[in-house]
C-alpha cells in the first residue's frame, strides 16, 4: 500500500545500535506483511464462529466491517503521528495494538469481542502502515525507486495469501483453532515488535507537533481524485465480499466443510494480487483503471456464476481473476493520484482517497451480509455483482472522459 505520510523534518541521528538502515527496511516489509495477516485471519474463520454462536451473515459481515471503519477513523485522527514520533514509534504503537487484538480474539466469549478485536486491528494497521510504508520509501535497499512500492505490495499480499492459508490449515487440522491461529498472530506480533526495538530511533530531531489534520483535495486535481478513489473502491468493495463471504460462499456452493481448502481458494486471490502488482511498473495508469474496471466486470460475472453452479473450479478462477483485477485496478488509481497530487500535499490526499475507499468497502460488507440474511447468500451476490458492476462502468466511463478532456486541452494549447 503507498504511504500516506509526507515527512516534515530529518530523522535524528540513531543513539542506539540496530540492525541499521537495512534492518529497518525489512522490518518495516514485516509490518506491513502483519497487517495484512491480521486484516486476513479472520475471514477463514468466520464460518466457525457463525456455528459456534448461530450468527446471521448480517453479523459477520459487520464484524468485518467494523475494521476499515476503525481504519478509517485512525487515519483522520492518527495520519501524521509518525511524523511527530518518528516511523520506529508509530510502527510500535501500531504492532502492540495489532498484538493485543489476537490477545482478544483469542480469548473471546461471545461476538463482541470479535468487534473489539476488529476496532484494535483497524486502529493498529491505520497507525502502522502508514509509518512503515514510508520508512521503506526513507530505507530504500535498492536504487530503483520502484523497488519499495513493489516491495510493500508483495508484503502485504504475502501477509494475506499466508494468513488465509494458515488459518485455513489450523481450522482443519489442529483443535481450537479459534484459539492456537489467533496464537501464531500474537508470536508473530511479538517477533515484529522485537525487530522493530532493534532498529535505530528516528524521532525527528527538532520538535514536530503532531495533532489531527483537515483532510481535503487540492484544486485543479478533483476530477483525477474521483477516478483514482474509484478504481481503488472497486477493488475494495470487490475484495469485501470476497473476505466477508468468501468461506461461507465456498462452504455452502461447493457443499464443502475441509477449512484447509477454503483458505487455499481464499489464498490465491492475493497471491494473483502480489505476482501482478510486480508486472505493472511500466503500464500507463489510465490503462491500468480501465483493465481493472473491465477485469472487475469479468469477475463478478464468475461471481454469480459461482453462485449459480457451486463450482469449486469457477470458485479457483473467480480468485484468480478477481486477485488480477484488484491488482490494476488498485495499482492504476494509486499510479493516477500520485502523478496529478502536488507533493507538498500528497499525503492528505491520499488519507482522503483511503477514506472513500475504505468506507465504501465498509458499506458494501455490511450491505452484503444485510442482504444474504433477508434473501440468502445467492440472490444476495445475485444483486451485489450488477450493483458493483455499475460502478466499474462509472470508472471506465469517467476514466476514457477524463483522458478525452485532457487530449482536448493539449490539441488547442
Amino acid at each position: 500500500m503507498t504511504s500516506v505520510i509526507e515527512s516534515t523534518a530529518s530523522p535524528r541521528p540513531a543513539r542506539r545500535p540496530g540492525l541499521g538502515s537495512r534492518g529497518t527496511f525489512w522490518s518495516a516489509a514485516a509490518v506491513l506483511a502483519l497487517c495484512l495477516w491480521s486484516s486476513g485471519a479472520p475471514s477463514v474463520l468466520y464460518p466457525l464462529y457463525a456455528d459456534r454462536w448461530t450468527l446471521t451473515p448480517a453479523v459477520t459481515t459487520a464484524v468485518f466491517g467494523t475494521y476499515p471503519l476503525a481504519l478509517i477513523v485512525a487515519l483522520v485522527l492518527f495520519g501524521g503521528l509518525s511524523d511527530a514520533v518518528g516511523r520506529r514509534r508509530a510502527m510500535l504503537i501500531g504492532v502492540a495494538l495489532i498484538a493485543s487484538s489476537a490477545i482478544v480474539f483469542a480469548l473471546a466469549p461471545s461476538v463482541g469481542f470479535l468487534f473489539a478485536g476488529r476496532v484494535l486491528q483497524g486502529v493498529g494497521t491505520g497507525i502502522a502502515l502508514g509509518a512503515a510504508s514510508a520508512a521503506l520509501v526513507e530505507h530504500n535497499v535498492s536504487s530503483n525507486p520502484r523497488f519499495a512500492s513493489s516491495m510493500a505490495t508483495v508484503a502485504t499480499s504475502t501477509g494475506l495469501t499466508l494468513a488465509l492459508i494458515v488459518s485455513g490449515a489450523l481450522a482443519q487440522l489442529v483443535p481450537l483453532p479459534l484459539v492456537i491461529s489467533y496464537l501464531v498472530l500474537l508470536v508473530l506480533g511479538a517477533g515484529t515488535l522485537a525487530a522493530l526495538w532493534a532498529t535505530p530511533d528516528d524521532r525527528p530531531a527538532q520538535g514536530a507537533r503532531w495533532r489531527p489534520q483537515p483532510l481535503r483535495v487540492p484544486r485543479g486535481i478533483r476530477r483525477t481524485f474521483a477516478i483514482a478513489t474509484l478504481s481503488v473502491s472497486i477493488a475494495y468493495c470487490v475484495g469485501a465480499i470476497f473476505l466477508s463471504l468468501g468461506a461461507q460462499m465456498v462452504r455452502q456452493f461447493a457443499a464443502t466443510t475441509d477449512m484447509l481448502v477454503v483458505g487455499v481458494l481464499l489464498g490465491t486471490s492475493s497471491l494473483a494480487i502480489g505476482a501482478t502488482a510486480l508486472l505493472l511498473a511500466r503500464v500507463p495508469a489510465h490503462v491500468a483503471v480501465w483493465t481493472g474496471a473491465i477485469l472487475s466486470i469479468g469477475s463478478l460475472g464468475l461471481m454469480a456464476a459461482v453462485a449459480a453452479t457451486g463450482s469449486i473450479a469457477l470458485f479457483l478462477v473467480w480468485c484468480l481473476l478477481g486477485g488480477v483485477a484488484y491488482s490494476f485496478a488498485f495499482t492504476g488509481g494509486l499510479g493516477l493520484i500520485n502523478r496529478a497530487a502536488p507533493a507538498q500535499h500528497r499525503g492528505a490526499t491520499l488519507s482522503v482517497l483511503y477514506l472513500f475507499a475504505y468506507l465504501l468497502q465498509a458499506l458494501t460488507a455490511i450491505g452484503a451480509g444485510a442482504l444474504a440474511t433477508a434473501v440468502g447468500l445467492g440472490p444476495a451476490v445475485d444483486i451485489m455483482a450488477p450493483v458493483l458492476g455499475l460502478l466499474c462502468a462509472a470508472v471506465l466511463v469517467i476514466s476514457i472522459i477524463d483522458v478525452a478532456l485532457v487530449r482536448r486541452v493539449a490539441e488547442a494549447v
